[in-house]
Order: C-alpha cells, then structure tokens, then sequence
C-alpha cells in the first residue's frame, strides 16, 4: 500500500469538502482535473492552468505510451519536469481507449493488444505494464487497467466485462510499487446494473485501494441513467477514500454529482468545446459563433478573475473563432476552465457553509434555464 492522506473537512448530506495530499502537492476536493492527454492541456499553457485554480491535471497512458513512449519521458525526468507541470498528476490507464478504439484493439483475458492510430504498431497493454508505464511517467496518481463496458451493453456482457476488469485490478495492485503521497485507484464497473456495481465495488474494497473511481459512464446513457448508477454505487464505496467520477461531465452532471458524494472529475469538455465556439456561462452554454454574438461588447463574465473571461469581448471571440483563429482556442479554453475551477470553488465553500442544498437548486436553475445569451 502507498500513503496518499485524504482528509474530509466538511460533510453537506452526501457530499463532502476536503484535501488529498500527494507528493506533488495538494487537491482541493470536490476538484475537477483538466484533461492533458498528450502531457498538455490543449492550447493552454501551464501558467494558464494554474491561474484557473486547477491543482491537478489528467494525462493519458495509452496515448503517452505512442508517442513520446514511457521510457523516454521517465529518461527526461519524468512527466512533471517533462510538461513543466509541478502540481499533481493523474493518469488514465487506457482503460477508456479499450472501448473508443475498438476498431484497433484486441481484447483477451491477459490484455488488449493496439494498433497504433499513428502508425499502425502493435503495442501489448497488460495490467502490470500499465502499472509500469504509470510509474515510469512518476505520476501521483495512477489507475488500474479495466476495460469501459460500451453502453448498451446487456446484463450478462457488462458482467463478463466487469470480471475481467476485477481480475485485472487485483494484477495492477500487485504490481504497483506505491510511494508516500502516490496511489493506486480501482474502478468500478458493471454498466446501467445496480448489483453488479455493488459487485465490482466490493471486489475492489477486497483488493484495497487508495481511492475508487466510477468508470463506465458518461458513455451515451443519459444524465438520468448516470445518476442513477451512482446512486446505487457511492453507499457501498469506503467513506475514508477518494471517490472519482470519470469522464463527467457538463457543469449540471457535477453539481449532481457532488451531491452524491463524488469528491474529483475530469473530462474534455471544457477544451475540446472552447476549440469549437462553445462557452460555458452560468446562464447555461452559449455558440459564439452565433451571428448574435458579432456585436456584442459584452465580455464573457465582467466579474471572472480569468483573463479571458473578463477583458475580451464576445464580438472579439466571434470574430477570432470564425476567422479560425488560434486565439479563439486559446481564449475560450481558458475561460472554460476558470468557469469549472469556480464552480468547484463554489461548490467546496456551499459544503464547508453547510447550504450545497441551495446552491445546486439556484446554479442548476439557472444554468438549465438560457442559452445562446446575447447582452
């Protein structure tokens, strides 16, 4: 076992406030991690991360284990001096790419074996070398091999898949090698079934881990359906670990989420919507590529600390993301996620206030009720 100290400052129903302390650093929680697949989180720099409030950001083993490859990240020092990135780091194990590059994988009960989207290599990904390629990159958090069940997928695969992630989980424990303030999570699975999260959850408190993730939703099912799984999968996670919701989501799966005693998030969105026009405001998402949008003074939020939010007008990120320009990605992104950082801000302070109740009912009744805001 390694040593990763997770602390509960606060509790609000369901929903808890606290800190994990890793070796890199601290985490606020409920926090939401940037996504970095590639050591980077598209078109920001770290400086700019950092000023969001974000103290962890995500990377990706399957797509770091390609290009630059492990071996050579870990010969440069590791994956924080290798993207500059001081704070801690997460990585997915690759788990997610066994369903999303389906077309390019062979699944069997020892792995999955890829062929590479760059090239067309073949790469064998066990669970002991995804522990090794984890540990390679000196990441604080690592994550154990699991296959994502593809929604729908009906009772009898989701258990045959969620057993075999069980099975994989018990390999990566054995194999990871732990260290003060670095850990190891497992992951629950077992698609849209109450029993057989409540399965893998146990299977996975049985094994032992530093904290527990959710996988396996935010994969076509619909928020009510998501809800739903974690209402019957959180009561049966340990109350003294970190609890990981992956892949989520929109700013309204996180509030609810929250509620439901999810402690930390990640997801593209907030990068991968700023590169296409879309921004994320309390009034719910707007187009800035809508015409309504060309000659609006307006900035995206006057009273944001971020930059972006604050001193560029919405006519100006209408104009740079219909000239295609490479500051319109930069500049939506940002302001994306200043916008997830601050709901994560809010939502800590509602728990640690004890009104989370209030706070959800007003930011989720707003949010949900406007979009396409022009003014």
């Amino acid at each position: 076992m390694s040593d990763l100290a997770f602390t509960i400052a606060a509790h609000d129903g369901a929903a808890r406030a606290g800190e994990i302390e890793t070796a890199h650093g601290r985490i606020r929680t409920p926090a939401f991690m940037p996504v970095g697949t590639a050591a980077t989180v598209k078109a920001l720099t770290v400086d700019q991360v950092r000023a969001t409030g974000a103290d962890i950001v995500l990377c990706n083993t399957y797509h770091l284990m390609l290009r630059p490859g492990a071996e050579r990240i870990a010969a440069l020092g590791g994956l924080h001096r290798f993207m500059n990135w001081d704070g801690p780091i997460l990585t997915d194990s690759g788990g997610f790419q066994v369903m999303s590059l389906a077309k390019l994988r062979k699944l069997d009960d020892d792995g999955v074996t890829f062929q590479s989207h760059i090239d067309g290599s073949t790469h064998r990904l066990t669970p002991a070398r995804a522990v090794e390629l984890q540990q390679l990159f000196g990441v604080d958090i690592a994550m154990v091999l699991d296959e994502c069940t593809p929604y729908p997928s009906d009772q009898n695969t989701a258990a045959h898949s969620m057993r075999r992630s069980m099975a994989w989980a018990a390999q990566c424990r054995a194999a990871y090698q732990g260290g003060v303030g670095r850990a190891l999570f497992g992951i629950v699975q077992g698609g849209i079934y109450p029993a057989l999260r409540q399965e893998s959850a146990n299977r996975l408190i049985d094994i032992g881990f530093e904290g527990y993730a959710v996988g396996g939703l935010a994969v076509g099912e619909g928020q009510d359906e998501m809800l739903s799984v974690l209402d019957a999968t959180v009561p049966h996670l340990p109350q003294d670990r970190p609890r990981y919701l992956m892949g989520v989501g929109k700013p309204d799966d996180i509030v609810e989420s929250v509620r439901r005693g999810i402690d930390m998030f990640d997801c593209v969105l907030p990068t991968r919507s700023g590169r296409t026009g879309q921004a994320f405001t309390r009034d719910g998402p707007i187009n800035i590529r809508n015409a309504g949008f060309a000659g609006d003074p307006a900035p995206l939020d006057a009273a944001s600390d971020c930059p972006a939010s604050r001193d560029y007008s919405r006519a100006y990120l209408h104009h740079l993301i219909k000239a295609k320009e490479i500051l319109g990605a930069t500049l939506l992104s940002w302001h994306n996620i200043s916008f997830y950082q601050r709901l994560m801000a809010d939502l800590r302070a509602a728990i640690a206030a004890g009104r989370l109740e209030a706070f959800a009912a007003d930011f989720l009744a707003q949010y949900r009720s406007g979009s396409d805001t022009v003014g």
